[in-house]
């Protein structure tokens, strides 16, 4: 299936959740088209690249969605990357800054040093996946790449090591 086809499953919703935003609601392509979706962003990355790949990290919430499936199609690992306190301890913690405010993000410190691959939903500004990466440098595990879904480009100029998120659908700039 083409990235074109996959992307006319995204319903475009106008001044969402306030005025002046274009919401990109997913929730119909991961209704009808979530193998094929899980296909193209598996094909993202080349077979090489997949076998630098020991584990996948997924970001609350709704990238445990696609971490986890492509975990499940390529045989690896799966990490979760959640919000403060939903992790038993021992955790590696990081706080980053928000538009007004705080957030934390945390990860469970059990596992060894993996090579990983981290996946979210959306790429806005870059906040949450810039500190999803220093969680998992901080634990130890070795960033290969990472990849959204999303990517609002005019909202960020995210690079993590040098590199782009790979990404199946991006939207402006």
């Amino acid at each position: 299936m083409s990235i074109a086809t996959l992307e006319s499953y995204i319903r475009c919703v106008p001044d969402f959740p306030k005025q002046g935003i274009l919401f990109r609601d997913i929730t119909p392509l991961l209704n009808q088209q979530l193998p094929a979706t899980i296909d193209a962003l598996a094909n993202l990355l080349t077979d090489e690249e997949w076998s630098t790949i020991d584990a996948i990290v997924g970001i609350e919430s709704r990238g445990f969605i696609f971490a986890s499936a492509l975990a499940y199609a390529k045989n690896k690992g799966f990490l979760v990357v959640r919000k403060p306190n939903k992790l038993p301890p021992p955790v590696h913690q990081v706080s980053y800054d928000l538009e007004y405010g705080q957030d934390r993000l945390e990860i469970s410190s059990q596992f060894q040093p993996q090579r990983v691959l981290i996946v979210d939903d959306v790429l806005a500004t870059g906040g949450t996946l810039n500190a999803a990466c220093q969680l998992c440098s901080l634990a130890g595990h070795d960033i290969q790449q990472t990849m959204t879904l999303i990517n609002l480009a005019d909202l960020n100029q995210f690079l993590w090591q040098g590199r782009k998120p790979r990404t199946l659908f991006s939207y402006g700039a």
